[in-house]
């Protein structure tokens, strides 16, 4: 057989371009519906003499059913995407959050349908969470595995730039939509647009179909069946069985950036609104202007990655995101936009010299067979220990001691715990590497 040729720089520009619109689209959706769920979802799918706060927090918790899917997803894509390629799994994922997300600005209301209406929502919310757990790994890996050799980090930080995008998509569209028209209206079909546009995502997934190549490097494993015994367990059940360690490490390695950025995000905005009462739409002005300057910050890292390695810079992000969080709130604490402003950039670049070299970082823990399971579930482990559940805790923390230190000491501890798995993450040998260790 022909061996499989990389592709060319501008063929591998133009993967990068496409799975990271795809994943800025993706995370669109998944950040969509937690700006859906704090402004409507309680008066539209829950009964109309719910209590506001009980309704709330129903709402949230369809929110946070996305999360608890989250690992499901990876294991159920990342199976199959180690078994049928990285563009087959990315293709499924991004159609399924896409017809999820369309799905949900279709859907009835309480007034309409009663019960059935919530129980769809969160039907729908765990399809979105299953589909995200399963497109990062895909599009990580269709962007690292083309990739020139010693580019990995650099090109695997188009993905990463898809979260601070989606953030920065979610609140303009949902701000034109809001300004665009009136409450009544708003309530009764304008929510429905940021939902109904996921049709996008569709067309983004069958541009893949059409366009892309299976990465390289999948394409050569299959092709010399390298490293793969012939009986090989499913991919999934070597990686918890032969791996459980690095994933655990991996995961741990995660929560730092995915707690900070959903404290940044979601609780200092409700923080400022309902304590300091800052007003939203100026908070919001900031956490898009915070998303905006990090987006380039991922591929400076990611590119920095590249040349200074990869658990150096993780490591330093951990040290500096967990020094930032010491200084989010007294700068909130200002009520100065500019400060307001600060306070989150500078929380959001720290993070960002973890998060931007993360996908190659997690990809080289594994080897090609088992590396859409093995990274796609370490992401995935961290994603819901960390951003399922950050914002509950610094609410119950703020609750019980009436002051936002405690929070702060949370987020640094938590980074104290990601420079440590860090530490300890070491990519396993491959079966010709041991074969080869052994015959010399």
């Amino acid at each position: 057989m022909s061996p499989v040729a990389r592709p060319t720089d501008r063929s591998l520009f133009k993967v990068a371009l496409t799975v990271g619109a795809g994943a800025t689209i993706e995370w669109y959706d998944f950040f969509v519906y937690g700006t859906a769920a704090a402004l409507v979802f309680p008066r539209v799918f829950f009964p109309a003499d719910l209590p506001p706060l009980i309704a709330q927090l129903a709402a949230f918790t369809t929110f946070a059913v996305g999360f608890i899917a989250r690992p499901f997803g990876g294991m159920v894509f990342g199976h199959f995407g180690d078994l049928l390629g990285r563009k087959r799994a990315l293709l499924t994922a991004l159609l399924t959050m896409g017809l999820a997300t369309t799905a949900i600005g279709l859907l009835p209301t309480y007034a309409t349908a009663g019960v059935f209406s919530p129980m769809l929502l969160v039907l729908l919310r765990l399809l979105q969470g299953v589909a995200v757990g399963g497109q990062w790994g895909g599009a990580a890996l269709m962007a690292i595995e083309s990739a020139p050799p010693g580019r990995a980090g650099f090109y695997g930080s188009f993905v990463q730039m898809g979260v601070p995008l989606g953030v920065v998509l979610a609140n303009l569209v949902f701000y034109i939509v809001v300004a665009a028209s009136p409450r009544t209206g708003f309530e009764a079909w304008g929510w429905r647009i940021p939902f109904l546009l996921s049709v996008g995502l569709v067309l983004v997934g069958v541009y893949i179909q059409q366009r892309l190549e299976e990465s390289p490097e999948f394409a050569r494993a299959v092709e010399t069946n390298a490293d793969v015994p012939a009986r090989a367990p499913p991919p999934i059940l070597r990686v918890l069985g032969d791996h459980p360690r690095t994933v655990a490490l991996a995961g741990g390695a995660f929560i730092a950036s995915n707690t900070c950025f959903y404290v940044a995000i979601t609780y200092a905005v409700s923080y400022g609104d309902t304590v300091l009462h800052i007003p939203r739409n100026g908070l919001l002005a900031c956490v898009v202007g915070a998303s905006v300057l990090m987006a380039p910050a991922l591929l400076i890292f990611g590119a920095l990655s590249d040349r200074w390695g990869r658990k150096t810079l993780f490591i330093a992000g951990a040290a500096l995101t967990g020094l930032s969080s010491l200084a989010l709130f007294p700068l909130l604490q200002t009520l100065s936009y500019p400060a307001i402003l600060v306070a989150l950039s500078l929380e959001l670049v720290c993070l960002s010299v973890m998060y931007g070299p993360q996908a190659a970082l997690f990809a080289e823990l594994f080897p090609v067979e088992i590396r859409y399971s093995g990274a796609s579930l370490g992401y995935q482990l961290g994603a819901v220990i960390g951003g399922g559940f950050a914002p509950i805790l610094a609410t119950a923390l703020y609750a019980r001691y009436a002051s936002t230190w405690p929070i702060a000491i949370f987020l640094f501890l938590v980074c104290c715990v990601s420079l440590v798995c860090t530490l300890f993450l070491t990519r396993p040998p491959t079966a010709r590497e041991t074969s080869e260790g052994q015959s010399s």
